[in-house]
């Protein structure tokens, strides 16, 4: 009840209705703040306020519009150059994965070559090995022919010796040859 009481003479005591007498009198203070107001209206209007304002708010929105465009072709430009970067990332990458498969092929040609050439290194030295064996071998062999001849002819010297002393030295002679003739084949 007292919050009504209250609401109602809020109400009824409104500064608009504390002024007293008729309205157009100087005395009254509603009448004199709006001749106030009405004066700086017409203040306002004789030095063109408004226009200046409203230029002034016209030259604000051609700037800000000025930097909305600079601002969307920085960030086209932006997007441009994103693009371009990522164009060049992906031709790099490309090109890294190029090289790589370009090392691997010459790695494993290099491999292929270098297995190829110890092959043949090998065969070379085998057959030189072989060739060393050959030779020692009819060295081997020549070495042993010369010996069976040397034993031969000291054999040969001998009996020579000891038919020569018999008196049959023609006969043993040729049979000395015969017997070397035999041995060396």
């Amino acid at each position: 009840m007292k919050k009504l009481a209250v609401l109602a003479a809020g109400l009824t005591a409104s500064p608009a209705l504390a002024a007293t007498g008729p309205f157009f009198s100087l005395r009254n203070t509603n009448f004199i703040v709006l001749i106030a107001f009405l004066v700086f209206v017409g203040i306002l209007l004789y030095f063109k306020v408004p226009a200046r304002i409203g230029a002034l708010l016209d030259q604000r929105a051609h700037g800000i519009r000025r930097d909305l465009d600079e601002a969307k072709r920085l960030r086209e430009d932006a997007q441009e150059i994103y693009a371009s970067f990522e164009r060049r990332q992906r031709e790099v990458a490309g090109q890294a994965e190029q090289i790589v498969a370009n090392a691997k092929r010459e790695a494993e040609a290099q491999a292929a070559k270098a297995k190829a050439d110890l092959k043949t290194s090998i065969e070379r030295r085998l057959k030189g090995a072989e060739d060393q064996i050959a030779s020692a071998e009819s060295d081997a062999v020549r070495a042993v022919r010369d010996r069976a001849v040397q034993a031969a002819m000291a054999a040969a010297s001998s009996l020579l010796a000891q038919q020569v002393r018999a008196g049959q030295r023609s006969a043993g002679i040729d049979d000395a040859i015969e017997d070397v003739a035999r041995r060396l084949n």
